[in-house]
């Protein structure tokens, strides 16, 4: 039975009920009407999708831009790939990466702005640049100074699943049950994260498809959201444009996933998904739009201009 979204706070981690508003600095994210997009903004030259197209300041503001006008609830910038294979970036690179693009975008779009990083530096130089919230792919892991200052810092988190580090998570990872081992490690991410200070409120979990996963792991994670869901946090799903969709689909190349990625996002949208995060912002926005109508458990006090257009 699907999980709904409209419950009340819950009083701990292991409550059930996701919060269907997450607030940030410079805005709202209201996913009680509608499936919040998350526009991914890689200002990489390695990323396995668009590394190198948004590698300069204004070509990437432009496109950031031009997301929030396509109806993303965020944009999440990163600086460093997190691909399989990928090697670490240093901080202070990531960093000169990504300041100067979130600094100039918090100056242009009034939606929320992420900064997909796990490196505490990285993360205090965008949240000073106009960054709303941590996107951190290690769940707090990886440097032990990140919990302390999303806590100081009062912003949103969104912990994900990885197996191992991107360099090796793809070899032959192995699970005994994935569903439950990944829901158990996300039960206790939150956990610590909210015994670091960091208000269960602001948390958001993240499965971590394609991250030290194979077909059938990211296949029983997306079919298994409602299990998920029953952490008491919001859960987003990251599919886009990813390997297992060309598989699936008999198809080589990233551009050539598309409707494998707009296919994912809105069956995770009727597996009980709160937020998808995508390369193909308004062909998504759209897709999703359909999806949470087929869904219908929303409340029906929505916006007319998110009743009408379909």
């Amino acid at each position: 039975m699907r999980t709904k979204r409209n419950r009340p706070e819950p009083s701990s981690p292991d409550d059930l009920g996701p919060v269907p508003v997450l607030a940030t600095r410079h805005g709202t994210v209201d996913m009680r009407f509608r499936t919040a997009v998350m526009g991914i903004l890689n200002v990489t030259p390695d990323s396995f999708s668009d590394g190198g197209r948004y590698a300069d300041v204004e070509s990437a503001v432009a496109r950031g831009v031009e997301m929030a006008r396509q109806g993303a609830s965020i944009v999440d910038v990163g600086g460093e790939s997190t691909r399989p294979g990928a090697a670490p970036v240093p901080a202070v690179e990531e960093l000169e990466r990504v300041a100067p693009v979130i600094r100039e975008l918090r100056r242009r779009i009034d939606v929320p702005i992420s900064i997909d990083t796990y490196k505490e530096e990285v993360a205090r130089g965008a949240l000073a640049a106009g960054a709303d919230m941590v996107n951190d792919v290690s769940a707090l892991r990886f440097d032990p100074a990140m919990a302390g200052l999303v806590a100081r810092e009062g912003v949103p988190v969104v912990l994900m699943h990885m197996k191992g580090r991107p360099r090796t998570m793809q070899i032959a990872p192995r699970y005994r049950d994935v569903v439950r081992e990944v829901t158990a490690f996300l039960r206790e991410r939150v956990a610590f994260a909210v015994g670091s200070g960091i208000a269960a409120e602001r948390v958001v979990v993240d499965p971590g498809i394609g991250f030290g996963k194979d077909l059938d792991h990211n296949l029983a994670l997306l079919r298994s959201l409602c299990t998920l869901a029953s952490l008491g946090r919001p859960v987003l799903v990251g599919l886009s444009r990813k390997a297992f969709l060309g598989r699936l689909q008999e198809t080589t190349g990233t551009e050539s996933r598309l409707a494998g990625s707009l296919a994912g996002a809105s069956a995770a949208v009727l597996a009980g998904a709160h937020m998808v995060r995508v390369h193909d912002v308004l062909e998504t926005c759209r897709a999703v739009r359909v999806a949470d109508a087929i869904r219908g458990d929303r409340e029906t006090r929505a916006p007319e201009s998110q009743r009408t257009g379909l």
